[in-house]
């Protein structure tokens, strides 16, 4: 079962860019730090968790078709990348917890 980005928001995950993509509908969850095998491996509609921060990874989520870019520990945005998932819509959050943290809590909702 799918949910949408905007219910990550009332599960502890903050919105730092893209909220014009916040009604996008997420189906699975991809964790990976290497983008050129998130490129080859991740589905459309899934929730990329990383700590990569810069414009890269919206470049990648684009061409992945990504629900959403997942940033755990807190892991700060860079400001160009801001301004691009702004651009583009797509939805970038921070989670304080780490990236098995926020995977379980995506699994748990889309039980």
């Amino acid at each position: 079962m799918g949910i949408k980005v905007e219910n990550l928001l009332k599960k502890g995950f903050s919105l730092v860019a893209g909220e014009k993509g916040i009604d996008r509908e997420i189906e699975g969850v991809y964790i990976c730090d290497l983008l050129s095998w998130v490129m080859s491996h991740a589905k459309a509609k899934d929730a990329w968790i990383t700590i990569q921060s810069h414009i890269n990874v919206i470049a990648v989520a684009l061409l992945s078709e990504i629900s959403c870019v997942i940033l755990p520990e807190n892991v700060k945005l860079d400001e160009d990348a801001k301004t691009k998932a702004e651009e583009e819509g797509i939805p970038v959050l921070s989670f304080s917890g780490t990236s098995y943290e926020a995977a379980i809590i995506l699994h748990e909702m889309m039980k």
